[in-house]
Order: C-alpha cells, then sequence, then structure tokens
C-alpha cells in the first residue's frame, strides 16, 4: 500500500482528536499522528541491510504486530507524562493508529501477508478483503502502476481526507 492511506488515518484521527477538550494543535497532531501511522514502515531499512523479507524483521514483520503498536503506544505514555499531559486517551490514539498500518496493508492485493501476532506467531496474514492495490517498492513507485496505486488510494480514502480537512467552524476562544 502507497503512504496516502496510511497518512489519511493519521489526519482523521487528529481532527476527531481536535473535538476533544485540551487537544494539542491541530497540525501539529496531523503531523505527529501520520508520522506514527507510516511508522511500520521504517522496516523497509531491512531490504537495504539484507534482511529477506520474509524474515521475521523483514517488510510487513514485527513493525507490522499488534505487539509494536502497543509497545508505541507506551512510548507514547512516557513521553506525555514528562510533559505533564493527559495520557489515556491519547495513547489509545496513537496505539490504534500504529495498529491500523498493518490492518490496511493486510488488505492489499500482494505481498507475505502480515505478522500481525509477532513474536508469538510469525505466520503473516492477509484479511478476507484484499481491495487495496499493492505499491511497488523504491523507484517502481514513479512508474506507471505506482502511480496508478497512488490514484486508487486518493479515491479510496477521498472521505476520510474529505473528514480531515472539510472547514469547521471555529472553537470559540476560552478566556
Amino acid at each position: 500500500m502507497a503512504t496516502l492511506g496510511h497518512v489519511a488515518v493519521g489526519v482523521v484521527a487528529a481532527r476527531w482528536r481536535d473535538s476533544r477538550p485540551g487537544a494539542p494543535p491541530l497540525a501539529l497532531s496531523m503531523l505527529g499522528l501520520s508520522a506514527l501511522s507510516v511508522l511500520p514502515d521504517a522496516d523497509l531499512v531491512a531490504f537495504m541491510v539484507g534482511i529477506p523479507y520474509a524474515n521475521p524483521f523483514g517488510h510487513r514483520g514485527m513493525t507490522h504486530s499488534l505487539l509494536f503498536a502497543v509497545l508505541v503506544g507506551l512510548v507514547v505514555v512516557v513521553a506525555l507524562r514528562i510533559r505533564g499531559r493527559p495520557v489515556l486517551l491519547d495513547a489509545a490514539l496513537a496505539t490504534l493508529v500504529v495498529a491500523s498500518h498493518g490492518v490496511l496493508d493486510a488488505m492489499t492485493t500482494g505481498g507475505l501477508g502480515v505478522e500481525f501476532f509477532w513474536p508469538v506467531d510469525t505466520r503473516r496474514y492477509f484479511l478476507p478483503w484484499e481491495f487495496i492495490p499493492v505499491t511497488p517498492l523504491g523507484a517502481h513507485m514513479l512508474s506507471a502502476r505506482g502511480l496508478s496505486v497512488l490514484l486508487t488510494e486518493a479515491v479510496l480514502f477521498l472521505p476520510a481526507w474529505a473528514y480531515a480537512f472539510w472547514p469547521r467552524a471555529l472553537r470559540p476562544s476560552v478566556e
């Protein structure tokens, strides 16, 4: 899956969070949650260091697992506590956004599947609904097929983008 769908999850989560009391600035939330939504793809570095795709530490391996999402959520808890901020909602939201990455990747039409249950189970899974075209990796993303995938994702996630960026009335300032 190309990054458009993952980033859409981050901006939607930020927009939803923005409607809650004590929300951080919307642009900052969108940036942070979008970064968390693509974080599992940091495993693409595995290709550069010679780790095979099918390895538990390869692409769509442990960084796409539910345990990884929970660990990221715990890091968010620590960071929020250090800053003296409320923890529960933001940490849960961060965990869900990271976990969404694997769920969306498991809906793609290619690859080896997602290692949801690492380290207990290193099998890779797809969901029964495989309708998101898989993205070519690397420079192949700039091919006609890669651009077609981006266009397909733009259409698939258009409702999410519309929700995230539809103009809202300004909140009254509290004085």
